[in-house]
């Protein structure tokens, strides 16, 4: 829980920018991610992913519409050059620009401006190129994103973990929009099947990442994010809330309900 003050609370956001402007930036954005960019208004913004034919995550992103021609793509820093390179690869005779822009991303608990955030468990806003210190240190925001259970590209979300493993699918995906990378097999999958494991918060004193969960004698899930207490793991689905589990590092986690 962020403590209230009389200065806002703050915390610096490292970020990647991509923007996409021109007469066919909405349409080209549209068959390109997985969220709905033609609902967005003018000063609007939705989380989508870029996806290969495969359904893997090439990127997580932040669409913020700027302008009716002119969106802005917030992203993870190490993944900016991956988004750039793939929606200038795949533009063909669009009428837009793909283009690196550089700013600086401050998060803002409890602010009205700025560009909506939802990862850390309560309400925020990204302010870009603002002069203010942060107040809040990055191992206290990590803890709030694990306690979210927010996954993060490079720790979660790699190209083997399917958007739905990891919750994507209720926040990133829309299921009514036309025809982008990925869709087929997010829809079978959406509609047909079901996922084996699933991303989850656990209490643990001491995990580590790339701890094995284990119930029963059985292997059952791998931490992937630990601080002192809390850990996010992919834990196979028929595992109920409330389950102790063995880590292989040493000592006991308990699942926790999803929120």
């Amino acid at each position: 829980m962020v403590a209230q003050t009389s200065q806002p609370v703050a915390a610096l956001r490292p970020r990647a920018f991509v923007r996409v402007a021109g007469p066919d930036a909405e349409d080209y954005l549209q068959r390109m991610v997985s969220n709905d960019v033609e609902a967005l208004g003018v000063g609007d913004a939705c989380d989508a992913l870029l996806l290969t034919p495969k359904a893997r995550v090439i990127a997580t992103l932040r669409v913020w519409r700027r302008a009716n021609d002119d969106f802005l793509l917030l992203t993870e820093p190490e993944l900016g050059d991956a988004v750039l390179n793939e929606l200038r690869r795949m533009r063909f005779a669009a009428k837009c620009e793909v283009e690196p822009e550089e700013h600086s991303s401050t998060l803002v608990f409890g602010s009205d401006e700025g560009i909506p955030n939802h990862e850390y468990g309560e309400p925020a806003r990204e302010l870009l190129d603002a002069a203010l210190e942060p107040t809040l240190a990055s191992d206290e925001l990590e803890r709030m994103r694990i306690e979210a259970g927010t996954p993060r590209y490079g720790r979660e979300l790699d190209d083997r973990v399917l958007p739905a493993e990891a919750g994507l699918d209720e926040t990133h995906i829309s299921f009514t929009k036309g025809c982008y990378p990925g869709q087929e097999p997010i829809a079978r999958l959406h509609y047909r099947g079901h996922v084996n494991r699933r991303l989850r918060v656990l209490e643990a004193d001491a995990a580590e990442p790339g701890d094995e969960l284990s119930h029963e004698g059985k292997v059952v899930g791998r931490v992937t994010s630990a601080v002192p207490g809390r850990a996010l793991a992919y834990v196979r689905t028929e595992v109920p809330a409330g389950t102790t589990l063995s880590l292989s590092s040493g000592g006991s986690a308990r699942l926790l309900e999803n929120k």
